[in-house]
């Protein structure tokens, strides 16, 4: 159990730097830059195992990867 414990706290404090602090959810969302290109191709941000320059919201991934999907019809 020692293992799995100390899996759960790494995964929790690696959670909390991805959600931040205190984020409330009746807070409204603010409108904010997209932090990818939208004229990147799959290749250029996904090719390599380098890390983002910043953080990439999960929503602006998503979006941009069913983009892609759609596109080379591999999403319905």
């Amino acid at each position: 159990m020692l293992l799995l414990d100390a899996g759960l706290i790494l995964w929790n404090q690696t959670r909390q730097r991805w959600v931040g602090n205190k984020k409330s959810e009746n807070q409204p969302q603010q409108a904010r830059e997209p932090k990818l290109n939208w004229n990147a191709t799959y290749e250029s941000l996904l090719g390599s195992n380098k890390l983002f320059p910043q953080p990439i919201p999960l929503s602006e991934m998503i979006d941009f990867l069913v983009d892609v999907w759609e596109q080379e019809g591999l999403y319905d």
